[in-house]
């Protein structure tokens, strides 16, 4: 119906105690545990007193049934094929959860104690001072994912990943990343579950940001450059290439030819999977609880122009933030979603909706996106997270679809933007997440001129504090 207003309260909840899709009469917020009730661990496995979080999710949201339209089929044709690769790498419950059709699955006690440990849920700040500043009656909403432990929101999946790698007698943990923010997640994920960690960074971001590698080192993880000299698809690329910057593709590809060689070892995905938009839903559901009973926010009110806005790389914040809400939005809510991408990789906004793969080995099947092709070599940029060739297809199927509104800032204006937040609220966000600001500033441009005053809900992706160098790089003439 149009006019929808969505707030916490909006769903049923599916009863975890029923089978999924039985629908019972108790409100959506009944998901979110009485915080009397929490038990916690500490640090490390040993029994701690502190004083429980409220308003923390006790289940991921599956919002694969909310799609405007059914999932592309991927190509699978290589041999072996890449269902069978992923079969050998990846944790059996992470490929169950990707073709779930449970609307709500429970997370397992030991990833929610390690959740509440590291901070959950994250703050949801209101900038006044930008608002303020600005001069605008839009109400600006900043959610605090860089006040996690590792700095960022990939923390989130980060530690159900390495749990479910855990239960199943995994030892080694191995994974890309690109401007270091989900290797320090998964690094440190790693020493919550006695697990090794092996990460292949890309070759621009190592040396850019340099302090990402030692916090991972600190932690025992195993870094290197990809282009790796260690794989045989990195030493082909740097045959042809010998300098190659690198790129989430590249590092993709190093990581899953390196855990093929290991058999103890799980290949972990930072992004792109529906496993991981699926533990990413945190963002959207506390969200929407803290927007309704902290601040008294309705989202997705009619004629106002809401706005939920976050970087895209691989997605997962993206759709983490938005996923949650697209039933909302479908059932006719005032609410509009936007991608905040790079002009160094701008898939989204200038890219060939065809088929392709996120990697450069093979490993990976073809999906439907948006992409600027495989051969294709992003800048080497200060924004790491964002140089993708290839969109994961849900984002991609969401754009195609008209759900999702795109947006594409080079470094500087990202990084201006980020500035301008640093010296209004004192936050210092990652230059990823400095694109969802830029974008936000967009929006409360056109609102103002429109006489709107909506709701703005930017996810602070990231902290900024080990980018400083790109900051000073870019932004020191001004």
């Amino acid at each position: 119906m149009r006019g929808a207003v969505f707030h916490s309260r909006r769903f049923p909840e599916l009863d975890p105690l029923c089978d999924y899709g039985q629908t019972v009469a108790r409100p959506w917020a009944a998901l979110y545990a009485d915080s009397r009730k929490f038990s916690k661990r500490g640090s490390w496995g040993k029994v701690t007193s502190y004083s429980p979080l409220p308003g923390m999710p006790t289940h991921w949201y599956n919002f694969l049934r909310d799609l405007p339209a059914p999932m592309p089929e991927a190509r699978d044709s290589g041999s072996p094929t890449a269902a069978e690769i992923s079969a050998k790498i990846r944790p059996r419950t992470l490929i169950e959860q990707n073709a779930s059709d449970k609307q709500w699955v429970a997370i397992p006690e030991p990833v929610a104690e390690w959740l509440r440990q590291c901070g959950r849920p994250t703050p949801l700040h209101r900038a006044h001072r930008l608002e303020k500043h600005l001069g605008t009656g839009a109400r600006i909403y900043l959610k605090r994912e860089d006040v996690l432990p590792s700095g960022s929101f990939k923390l989130n999946t980060a530690i159900a990943q390495a749990y479910y790698a855990a239960e199943e007698g995994r030892t080694t943990l191995v994974t890309e990343t690109g401007a270091g923010q989900w290797g320090m997640s998964v690094a440190l994920a790693a020493q919550m579950f006695g697990l090794r960690a092996e990460i292949f960074m890309v070759r621009c971001s190592l040396e850019q940001k340099p302090y990402r590698r030692h916090y991972m080192e600190l932690l025992g993880a195993e870094v290197g450059p990809s282009p790796s000299p260690r794989t045989a698809i990195g030493r082909k690329i740097l045959g042809e290439n010998p300098g190659h910057p690198g790129s989430l593709g590249t590092a993709i590809s190093d990581a899953i030819e390196h855990a093929l060689g290991n058999p103890s070892a799980a290949y972990l995905a930072g992004s792109g999977m529906p496993h991981v938009y699926l533990h990413q839903t945190l963002l959207g559901l506390e969200v929407a609880e803290q927007l309704k009973d902290v601040h008294g926010e309705d989202l997705g009110v009619d004629g106002r122009g809401d706005h939920l806005i976050a970087c895209s790389g691989g997605g997962s914040n993206l759709c983490g933030l938005i996923g949650p809400h697209l039933r909302a939005k479908a059932d006719g809510a005032d609410l509009r979603f936007l991608a905040a991408e790079s002009t160094a990789a701008p898939r989204l906004t200038r890219g060939v909706y065809e088929y392709g793969r996120t990697d450069l080995g093979g490993f990976t099947p073809e999906v439907l996106g948006y992409t600027m092709g495989e051969s294709f070599v992003p800048p080497p940029t200060h924004v790491g997270g964002l140089r993708n060739h290839h969109s994961s297809a849900l984002v991609s199927l969401l754009r195609r679809e008209g759900v999702l509104d795109a947006v594409a800032f080079d470094q500087r204006t990202a990084l201006e933007a980020g500035r301008l937040l640093l010296r209004t609220e004192g936050l210092l966000l990652a230059p990823e997440a400095g694109h969802a600001v830029a974008a936000a500033l967009d929006v409360v441009a056109k609102a103002d001129a429109e006489n709107l005053e909506p709701v703005i809900v930017i996810l602070a992706s990231g902290s900024g504090f080990l980018d400083l160098r790109g900051y000073d790089e870019v932004l020191l003439d001004t």
